[in-house]
């Protein structure tokens, strides 16, 4: 019997790899070069599914995915939390004291500013943290660093010469599992969570009154995302996750709601929300 394939973004040794391993250890990695490569395989039938970082902690959002998630027809059937620990690695018998740059993603870079203002060292953006990594394996140049996971390291031969180097101890990306078929948890299963999109009609507060049903149904909602549809100003699209299920009263009637204002409306996923979500606490003032 085949592994199940799981496409994501990035070089072997990715957080994204990191992310599926912990999650699916039988499953078999498919690195992509882009996001959108990653959207195609899944919708082609190449990979079975998709683990794609959609936020972060430190960073925010991540990259178009937003954007891409809706036109891709695909369906988001699991999430993903994985704390992000970054590790400064460089070929081996490299010092800190050598390194002159230090190359990584734009987030990875933003997520070490600390460490890489403590060393005075230029940050180059590269690709993906993993693909820095190869890279400078491959030049074997010991005045450039890269910033990349432990298993990055691990896969390319490098010395890892500072650990856990994030600004934040909270840094945590989440991840979400896309399937070319909708797969909605069931009704009471425990702790859900429903994606939707959807696009307000030109209307005066039309974006207020839609959303409104929500707070008087008591629908807690988790995150709103809001960007441009086709470069047009006024075109608007929309992405939100709420907790609960379609069904439950609650989100039913505010559902309704929302697509009475609404000139479109998509639901794109209904998934248990991971455990990591029973962590998140605000602080009263």
């Amino acid at each position: 019997m085949s592994k199940m394939k799981i496409a994501f973004q990035g070089e072997p040794g990715a957080n994204s790899h990191i992310a599926i391993d912990e999650a699916y250890p039988d499953a078999e990695p498919m690195p992509c070069a882009t996001f959108e490569d990653a959207l195609s395989v899944i919708s082609s039938g190449e990979a079975d599914l998709g683990m794609i970082p959609i936020e972060n902690s430190v960073a925010g959002r991540v990259a178009d995915i937003h954007h891409l998630l809706p036109a891709s027809g695909l369906f988001i059937i699991g999430e993903w939390f994985l704390p992000v620990r970054h590790q400064l690695m460089a070929v081996k018998g490299t010092k800190l004291e050598d390194i002159k740059s230090v190359e990584s993603h734009v987030h990875a870079l933003g997520q070490c500013r600390r460490v890489i203002r403590k060393l005075g060292v230029k940050p180059i953006v590269a690709a993906d943290t993993a693909g820095s990594a190869r890279d400078i394996s491959e030049r074997k140049d010991k005045s450039v660093a890269a910033i990349a996971s432990r298993l990055a390291a691990k896969i390319y031969g490098l010395d890892i010469l500072a650990e856990d180097i994030e600004d934040e101890a909270h840094n945590t990306t989440r991840f979400v599992v896309l399937a070319r078929e909708a797969k909605w948890a069931a009704q009471g299963s425990g702790p859900l969570v429903t994606s939707f999109v959807f696009r307000v009609r030109n209307l005066p507060a039309a974006l207020y009154k839609a959303l409104g049903g929500f707070a008087t149904n008591g629908v807690n909602m988790t995150k709103l995302e809001s960007y441009m549809v086709d470069g047009n100003f006024f075109a608007t699209q929309f992405y939100a996750d709420v907790d609960g299920h379609p069904d439950d009263k609650g989100l039913a009637f505010a559902l309704e709601e929302l697509k009475f204002f609404s000139r479109e409306f998509r639901i794109v996923g209904v998934y248990p929300g991971h455990p990591f979500r029973a962590t998140f606490s605000e602080k009263l003032d």
